[in-house]
């Protein structure tokens, strides 16, 4: 079967003695699945969910029982008092764009402490100039880089002491640089060291590609609102569409504002039958997670195998599901998100080649031949066409079709 799907004896053979050395670290992934899954059932016990609650609503979705529980269930999930979970968030880029609209006012000052936000948020911000920026209705951005991949905990104190500060942002995920993502642990501690400094900022964090990675979540550990997308973790591969918005109730009042009509807020919103497969998703998410965070563990051993600089290690603890390839090669960046895409069950037969997608400054080459447009849950991979030439690879709705695309992308990158 692997000789039909063209992958070669030795590269098989490699596999099976990467799969015998990491199966300690597959231990701990599905030990942490277990914790989740028992967290998700529970919430779906507590609420008492029924088929009546996959009911839809049209027009302004007033009293959908299925959109509110649903969102009952995130929060509970998450440790939020409140979440706001929607199909109406395009991505979760707009989810945090509304957040950040909701959140801040004229003259107030956000601060990034992880450098500079993911590449689709330069507009939302005005890093790029937009008239429809934060920018451009007065409201500051500053940010503190990260310093040998942790913290500046003196640079954070010092801007703290010596400005008002309404918000701070903390992308946990690496987007597109190659810092190290930020563990729950990193993020516990940096929390605490804030609250000491300033009770009232208003700590937001972009979880994306985070959730269910460990067995806490961010809003357990001190923080007041959290971010992320259900075409990633949380949407196991089963939600087409949407994000959330989840924390303390006053934020997520405000956020449902943003999203609808001051006034109306979370109450309306039609749900057009999208609540089941929201539901379904999460109810999946703690496997698919576990599958993805396998994947990602068996391409980096493979690849540091094969001689390529791979973050995180291995054995490495992770706080998200991406993996990121130095190749410092372009040829080798495009082989290997085409080798993607040549084992993935949707447009298999189709070439992706670098091009200039809107929101990035770079040309990007993307690999996902997905049943939902733009998941990341399902396997994928993509990146900047710019030195040192990183691929970011992330998802897989079960490890064995992730394994596959990862032996069938080394295969044509060899080749």
């Amino acid at each position: 079967m692997y000789k039909e799907f063209g992958i070669s004896a030795n590269i098989e053979e490699l596999a099976e003695k990467v799969e015998n050395e990491i199966e300690p670290i597959y231990k701990k992934i599905e030990k942490i699945s277990e914790y989740n899954s028992l967290k998700v059932l529970k919430a779906f016990q507590k609420y008492e969910i029924s088929e009546m609650h996959f009911n839809q609503t049209t027009g302004y979705g007033y009293g959908d029982i299925g959109r509110d529980t649903c969102e009952k269930v995130f929060a509970e999930v998450l440790g939020a008092e409140d979440s706001l979970v929607r199909g109406q968030f395009i991505s979760g880029t707009h989810a945090l764009t509304v957040a950040l609209f909701a959140f801040l006012r004229p003259g107030d000052t956000m601060l990034s402490i992880t450098g500079k936000p993911y590449d689709t948020l330069d507009e939302v911000i005005g890093i790029v100039e937009n008239k429809s920026s934060l920018k451009s209705f007065g409201i500051n951005f500053e940010q503190i880089d990260l310093k040998e991949n942790k913290f500046d905990y003196e640079a954070i104190e010092k801007v703290l002491n010596s400005k008002k500060i309404k918000l701070i942002e903390i992308q946990r995920s690496k987007g597109y640089s190659t810092r190290k993502s930020i563990t729950i642990n990193e993020l516990e501690e940096v929390i605490k060291f804030i609250r000491k400094i300033d009770k009232d900022v208003i700590i937001m964090i972009d979880n994306c590609y985070c959730e269910f990675v460990s067995t806490k979540e961010p809003l357990e550990i001190g923080a007041d609102v959290i971010v992320g997308s259900l075409i990633k973790n949380l949407g196991g591969g089963i939600a087409p569409n949407g994000a959330y918005i989840a924390g303390k109730k006053e934020l997520i009042n405000l956020a449902a504002e943003r999203l609808t009509v001051p006034g109306e807020g979370r109450e309306v919103g039609p749900s057009l039958g999208i609540t089941k497969s929201i539901l379904q998703g999460l109810f999946m998410a703690p496997s698919v997670v576990a599958s993805s965070l396998k994947t990602t563990v068996f391409a980096s051993r493979m690849l540091e195998k094969l001689g390529f600089d791979v973050e995180p290690k291995y054995d490495d603890e992770r706080a998200d599901i991406v993996q990121t390839i130095n190749f410092n090669d372009e040829n080798k960046l495009i082989k290997y998100c085409q080798g993607i895409q040549m084992g993935s069950p949707i447009d298999s037969n189709s070439i992706p080649e670098p091009w200039d997608m809107p929101g990035y400054t770079d040309k990007v080459i993307m690999a996902a031949g997905a049943f939902t447009q733009g998941s990341s849950i399902e396997l994928s991979c993509d990146g900047p066409i710019r030195p040192p030439y990183t691929a970011f690879m992330q998802g897989g709705l079960t490890y064995e079709y992730g394994k596959l695309g990862v032996l069938k992308a080394i295969e044509n990158m060899e080749q």
